[in-house]
């Protein structure tokens, strides 16, 4: 009898220790999820800040260039105020960063003297009154400190995703020196910055306005709606039916800028087939879009040879007077913008992107958008003001290289008839907007002579 009590007080206390030992497992593991979900989402958190930063910083960077060639007042006021609000919201997102350290803070009060200093030229422009060549000298140098910061950022940013550096390790640590948290990088990198750190990989090109490319009316869609299997004709015929193994219609697409038949095609490429997609409008049957990739090994045909087979291309669909104005190079793939030119006048709403190959001068993709929203002949205003009249309105630091006429859009849907100065202020390359009704700088563009491609900003 006694030993049945024993053993049963035994496989009790066995029980209770099973179970007391089950929950400390079952917290143990709760806890640790927790913690690294507490982990992850923080981590995310510093992410988004760490790359909101580094936008904000470009930013910065390309309205304190074009505050340094403005010549007008009004666009003074209007870019300075720009670089108040770019150099404001980059130290919202530094301070939301997990270091500390004398380079941040430095960095900080780099970015507070820029929005202060932004900010009082800027109410100084509002009230008519134009920058002194020192206060000018002054944003220079601001902008040239800025290039050093946007520089250092890309750079880390490359050593996180390359896991040389993980925000889990700046917080366990955030004592010790920041220089030996990312592995050796330099403790004054964020004052003397090696210049060699190559350009800025996250710049994405899409060309000189072309973000204004939407109209309510579309002037450029001209002619009767199609039904759906004539827009399948008229994709076999541009890309030639002996080079589809297959097309698959897609149905209408209502809902966007312009109504479009979608379909998705496969192109034979050798012995095998890649797909592409193309887009044909309802009204008129034009082509709004076909994007087409394969792989281009190596590169045959020039720059300039590829500009002249667009132009080729866009004569032959009966797109005539078209001008390639910027380019993008990847991949052995050339983007190019193309404009449209009345009566040397560059129109710039009027645009299409063609993308050639550069082993054989093969057109792999098509935008039209811009042309068929906008495109139309214009009025060309005989200019109130002479060109010589305009350029003494411009900067006095900038060296023109060229100048010409222009239209361009607006971000209210507009456009305006403009002389066009390409010019120099030191190493950077501009391209300076004034009205020739009313002698007004209108805009300013940053332009991005890279290995890749002209692009402007």
């Amino acid at each position: 009898m006694r030993e049945n009590i024993k053993r049963f007080i035994e496989r009790y206390i066995y029980a209770i220790i099973t179970i007391f030992l089950g929950i400390i497992i079952a917290l143990t593991v709760s806890f640790y999820k927790q913690r690294k979900k507490c982990i992850t989402t923080s981590e995310n958190q510093y992410n988004l800040s760490f790359y909101q930063l580094i936008d904000y910083v470009q930013d910065l960077e390309n309205y304190l260039a074009k505050s340094t060639v403005s010549g007008s007042p009004e666009n003074e006021a209007e870019t300075l105020m720009h670089v108040w609000r770019e150099a404001n919201l980059a130290e919202v997102y530094l301070s939301e960063l997990p270091i500390a350290s004398k380079e941040l803070a430095n960095t900080a009060k780099f970015l507070n003297q820029v929005s202060e200093y932004s900010y009082s030229l800027g109410t100084k422009s509002i009230n008519k009154e134009s920058l002194s060549q020192e206060e000018l000298n002054k944003l220079e140098e601001l902008y040239n400190y800025s290039i050093n910061l946007k520089n250092i950022l890309s750079q880390l940013s490359e050593d996180m995703n390359q896991g040389k550096i993980s925000w889990r390790e700046l917080t366990k640590n955030i004592n010790l020196d920041f220089a030996q948290q990312v592995n050796n990088i330099s403790v004054s990198s964020f004052s003397n910055i090696d210049s060699n750190f190559g350009e800025y990989a996250g710049l994405i090109y899409d060309g000189a306005y072309s973000e204004h490319i939407e109209k309510a009316e579309k002037k450029g869609l001209v002619g009767e709606d199609i039904t759906e299997e004539r827009a399948k004709q008229l994709v076999l015929e541009f890309i030639g039916q002996e080079r589809i193994a297959n097309i698959e219609e897609n149905g209408l697409v209502e809902n966007g800028d312009i109504q479009v038949y979608n379909f998705l095609i496969s192109i034979v490429d050798g012995e095998k087939s890649n797909p592409a997609n193309i887009s044909i409008s309802k009204k008129g049957g034009h082509i709004v879009l076909m994007n087409y990739n394969r792989i281009v090994s190596e590169e045959k045909i020039t720059q300039e040879e590829a500009n002249e087979v667009g132009k080729k291309f866009l004569d032959s669909r009966n797109i005539l007077n078209m001008k390639p104005t910027y380019y993008l190079k990847e991949g052995g793939v050339a983007t190019i913008n193309y404009a449209y030119v009345q009566d040397d006048v560059i129109i710039y709403p009027d645009l299409i992107k063609l993308k050639i190959a550069l082993d054989n001068g093969e057109i792999l993709g098509m935008e039209t958008e811009g042309y068929l929203n906008n495109h139309t002949e214009r009025l060309i205003e005989e200019p109130k003001i002479s060109m010589e009249e305009a350029k003494k309105n411009l900067n006095k630091n900038l060296q023109i290289t060229s100048s010409g006429m222009a239209i361009i859009p607006t971000e209210w849907r507009t456009e305006k008839q403009c002389y066009e100065f390409k010019g120099k202020v030191n190493d950077t390359d501009f391209l300076v907007y004034v009205n020739t009704q009313t002698g007004k700088e209108e805009d300013i563009l940053v332009i991005v002579d890279t290995p890749n491609g002209i692009l402007t900003q």
